[in-house]
């Protein structure tokens, strides 16, 4: 049996979509038909709030809080880490040991640009970052494409030398999903067709990495 595949959704800047982008990851693994692990290292417990709403019908995602100290669930697939605002550099490290894939969620304005920058300098410090044996991708949350603010986004992921791997477009069925224990990956074809495509590129790019 292959071990879990972890991948963290980490930006230190609250408000920044982590718990948006790491709810409807797992949704689209375990829609997959693949057995997911999301875990909540947050003290606000967003997502394991939103897996208390999850109908039994739906595929299944099991949580997981290591703060209590409890090992992720045997035999998962994939563990989905949903990191909390303010992870400072000693946690990142710490954490860093024990996952496989990095994700930044980031939004199109210049303040989450400096708190990235910021953010990456104290990745590059990193040993195991250093040595890339750890994939790094950005992915544009609350974007409009056609915008000019999209356009700034592009060239600053640019000066990171990262992958840039697709925008979520803003939208009010991220907060109606989510209410309802849904992510968009729960919804039918004809009612979220364009946020299915909008996370290929990051699926993609995770099949691509393992």
């Amino acid at each position: 049996m292959q071990p879990a595949r972890t991948i963290l959704i980490a930006n230190p800047k609250g408000g920044s979509g982590k718990s948006t982008v790491a709810i409807n990851l797992a949704g689209a693994l375990a829609r997959r038909g693949q057995r997911v692990c999301l875990g909540d290292l947050d003290r606000q417990r967003s997502a394991l709030s939103w897996l208390g709403l999850r109908a039994p019908f739906l595929p299944q995602i099991e949580g997981w809080e290591p703060s209590t100290g409890d090992s992720p669930p045997a035999g998962v697939d994939w563990i989905v880490l949903d990191s909390p605002a303010g992870l400072n550099a000693p946690a990142l490290k710490e954490l860093l040991k024990h996952v496989d894939r990095l994700l930044v969620p980031i939004q199109p304005s210049p303040i989450d640009f400096r708190a990235a920058e910021i953010f990456f300098a104290e990745l590059v410090e990193l040993k195991r970052m250093r040595s890339g044996r750890i994939p790094v991708g950005l992915i544009g949350v609350r974007v409009d494409p056609r915008t000019l603010a999209a356009r700034e986004l592009e060239r600053f992921v640019a000066t990171l030398g990262l992958p840039l791997l697709g925008h979520l477009r803003a939208t009010q069925l991220y907060v109606q999903a989510t209410a309802h224990g849904l992510s968009v990956f729960d919804l039918s074809a004809s009612r979220a067709a364009a946020d299915h495509e909008q996370w290929r590129p990051l699926l993609d790019w995770l099949d691509h990495t393992s």
